[in-house]
């Protein structure tokens, strides 16, 4: 049994979520009554409004003027879920004091269930100081394009060869959290930011509890194909300097073969005295090194862009109104 005088904020940052919300809100309000009872816990929520064209904001005001505890901060444009959810953290923390209060991070279309909570809050409590976060992952991806499951799953097994941070596979951002754990992910002051691996790189000892794929209650999904790769290419980028190194090996493996193919060549003439070989191997080589040093220049080209990122020092989001 916890404290009566806990919270549990619910961070959820909405891009175009008008259809999403109504449900939301009834899915919280059935599950609050059991946090309540059975661990003290009074709900309350940050809505990060990312510059939704639709009546998103319109459905936040209408909530807060109704519930005191459900708070919201609207962006000026759409600055990105990775500004949502850092804005809508650091929001929360000041919002909700308490040393022993909890948060979670949620979409709002409902593929993170809300009934699940009880389960997640029960686990942190049990775990005591054992345990800093209670996060999900999906058991299978049923009802997921196939070509996009299978991209996931490539992705994780990289990210955990290449990395020194461990991401579980099917990992999702919906976790219940101890202030500490948010706090220290609001504190990192990295711009390029790449929420899944940041709440693992802490080391927070972490309970996983996991749950069957579930449809979107309502709309469509904001993430394509290539929106998709784009962020696991930064989650890539800003977790390992794997692919620098293996360009390096690369081309010393370019620069070894080469030497070898040189002295072929020289042999060759000084023994049998044969001609130099014609121009259609001569143009494969240089079509291949050519793209060799192209896709070695790209890769070093995604590392400095993050770093002129970095160096630029903008703020990720610019808030129009919070309440």
């Amino acid at each position: 049994m916890g404290d009566s005088t806990r919270a549990l904020c619910c961070i959820v940052p909405c891009y175009n979520e008008e259809a999403s919300l109504p449900a939301l809100f009834d899915a919280l309000a059935e599950v609050s009554p059991a946090l309540g009872s059975g661990f003290g816990l009074t709900v309350g929520c940050v809505l990060v409004d990312d510059g939704s064209r639709d009546r998103t904001l319109e459905l936040m005001r209408a909530q807060n003027a109704v519930d005191p505890n459900c708070h919201y901060v609207s962006f000026t444009r759409n600055f990105g879920k990775e500004a949502g959810l850092l804005a809508g953290m650091a929001e929360a923390l000041r919002l909700f004091p308490g040393e022993d209060d909890l948060f979670v991070i949620m979409d709002a279309d409902l593929q993170d269930p809300p009934s699940l909570l009880v389960d997640m809050v029960r686990a942190l409590d049990e775990g005591g100081d054992d345990v800093d976060v209670a996060a999900t992952y999906r058991k299978s991806r049923a009802g997921e394009p196939p070509i996009r499951s299978a991209f996931s799953h490539l992705f994780y097994r990289l990210m955990n060869s290449i990395s020194d941070v461990s991401m579980r596979d099917g990992a999702r951002d919906f976790r219940v959290m101890r202030r500490r754990v948010v706090q220290t992910v609001v504190d990192l002051p990295e711009r390029v930011r790449f929420s899944k691996g940041l709440l693992m790189w802490g080391g927070f000892r972490t309970e996983w509890i996991g749950y069957e794929n579930i449809e979107r209650a309502a709309g469509e999904s904001k993430w394509n194909f290539w929106g998709l790769m784009r962020y696991a290419i930064d989650g890539i980028v800003a977790f390992s300097v794997a692919p620098l190194e293996l360009i390096s090996v690369g081309g010393l493996v370019v620069f070894l073969l080469s030497l070898v193919f040189l002295l072929f060549i020289f042999v060759r003439a000084l023994l049998f005295g044969d001609p130099v070989a014609g121009w259609p191997s001569l143009v494969c080589l240089i079509t291949l090194l050519s793209g060799l040093q192209l896709l070695g220049l790209g890769v070093v080209g995604l590392y400095l862009s993050k770093i002129y990122a970095e160096t630029k020092r903008r703020p990720l989001y610019v808030i129009r109104e919070e309440r």
